[in-house]
């Protein structure tokens, strides 16, 4: 029996294979969680259906987390399909694709500062909200994704480090006012990955190839990698953690400096 058995878990964020949100399905899945999808558009449905086929799931609705009615009409599915829910794993981070190129300056407006911050931190409180009536009394787990961009420069990531900040900020405060209802918020920093989303950072490729040879581990991490400590932080294994940023990235945000391995 997975130590996940009998948990409803919602994943919102789903975008293709490579996604990490695919990688927490199918460690949660492994793990014996029952699951539910939600996709943004008709243009990616048929493929989000047909990989929460992949791990049972016939649960899958439509959410486009900036529009709070597509968040409350999804709810009330899960209300509906369920009646209660365990685990709400926040997967969405968006910024126009011209804030992410050039100079931090040049590249930040007014609405690409908007548009990042409430797709990417202000959904989690969102989905928090809608999701409350259906947690409470349940042990409930709120998790997202964060990136070492939250708390350091990096190159051409931009408004998107200022959006994780603010998403890392965010998970304290739903910590602090959730905790006492029994329902913990955490989030996971995770290490590059080849995924849609990192497509549009400019170098990523650079970036990726930099971090596995400094990270202590001497690679990079993967979606199951990210989905195995994701599982464990909505399970009750993690029953005393809450409000937390657990790196997962080979350890690279706890180097200060690195040497190549020649004298």
């Amino acid at each position: 029996m997975g130590f996940m058995q009998g948990r409803k878990a919602l994943i919102v964020g789903l975008a293709t294979d490579r996604s990490i949100a695919w990688g927490i399905a199918r460690a949660m899945r492994r793990e014996g969680a029952e699951l539910a999808f939600t996709y943004q558009n008709d243009r990616i449905k048929d493929r989000v259906t047909q990989l929460a086929g992949q791990v049972d799931s016939s649960v899958v609705m439509p959410m486009d987390v900036s529009i709070d009615a597509e968040i409350d009409a999804a709810f009330a599915g899960i209300r509906e399909a369920w009646g209660g829910l365990d685990v709400i794993v926040h997967a969405v981070a968006f910024a126009p694709r011209e804030a992410l190129t050039g100079g931090f300056v040049e590249a930040t407006t007014r609405e690409n500062f908007r548009v990042a911050h409430d797709v990417s931190s202000y959904s989690l409180t969102a989905l928090a909200r809608a999701g409350l009536p259906l947690m409470e009394g349940r042990s409930g787990a709120l998790l997202t994704l964060s990136y070492l961009g939250a708390v350091r420069s990096v190159p051409a990531y931009n408004v998107m480090g200022l959006a994780k900040a603010s998403l890392e900020a965010n998970v304290r405060f739903l910590a602090a006012d959730l905790g006492p209802k029994g329902i913990r918020v955490n989030a996971i920093s995770a290490g590059p990955i080849k995924t849609l989303a990192a497509a549009g950072i400019p170098g990523f490729r650079k970036m990726l190839h930099h971090v596995e040879k400094a990270a202590p581990l001497r690679r990079s991490v993967s979606t199951d990698d990210v989905g195995n400590a994701a599982a464990f932080l909505c399970s009750d294994l993690a029953a005393g953690v809450t409000g937390e940023v657990m790196y997962v990235d080979g350890g690279y945000s706890q180097v200060g400096m690195s040497f190549d391995d020649a004298d």
